[in-house]
């Protein structure tokens, strides 16, 4: 195995696990700042777990909780790009994949920027385009039984939901 191949698999499953194990009252008992977040977003318990997956999140405010929000979504579309990488020996499709994820990553380095700036007027835009990659990569696996990155769209689909309505927050919209 490369080491290339073992960094690849660590960071995955450190990323798994990050978000995986909440601490058993995080879930029971958000801040009224996570609350309000998560409440917006599709998928509640997911929002949650996966912002209390960050130590941070207790004591965050709505600045703090968008930088967390924003490295839970580069992370996730960071170690998918690499996994489609190495996928792509396998499935012509996912080279889609692979350049849906370098525009998600990309959008996601502007959120990082805009969040570094303080202006906040770009942050719900990147983070729907982020998530559109997800969307151009399991349209392209449409039809099949094997979607070899439905979870990894769904977590990227998620994680940007949460970003965007934190950035909508700071618009007031």
């Amino acid at each position: 195995m490369s080491p290339s191949h073992s960094f690849f698999l660590l960071s995955s499953l450190l990323l798994l696990f990050s978000i995986l194990h909440t601490p058993p009252d995080a879930a029971s008992s958000p801040t009224k700042l996570v609350d309000k977040i998560c409440k917006r977003t599709s998928n509640y318990t997911f929002c949650v777990e996966s912002l209390y997956s960050d130590s941070r999140t207790s004591e965050a405010d709505q600045y703090t909780l968008a930088f967390i929000a924003v490295r839970l979504a580069y992370v996730n579309a960071n170690t998918t790009r690499d996994h489609i990488s190495q996928l792509l020996q396998y499935r012509k499709p996912l080279e889609i994949c692979i350049r849906g994820y370098k525009l998600a990553v990309s959008a996601l380095e502007k959120a990082y920027n805009d969040l570094n700036s303080e202006t906040f007027f770009e942050l719900a835009d990147l983070a729907s385009q982020a998530a559109a990659g997800a969307d151009d990569c399991e349209a392209v696996f449409q039809g099949n039984r094997s979607r070899p990155l439905g979870n990894r769209n769904k977590d990227l689909k998620g994680l940007c939901e949460i970003c965007g309505i934190i950035g909508k927050l700071f618009t007031g919209l």
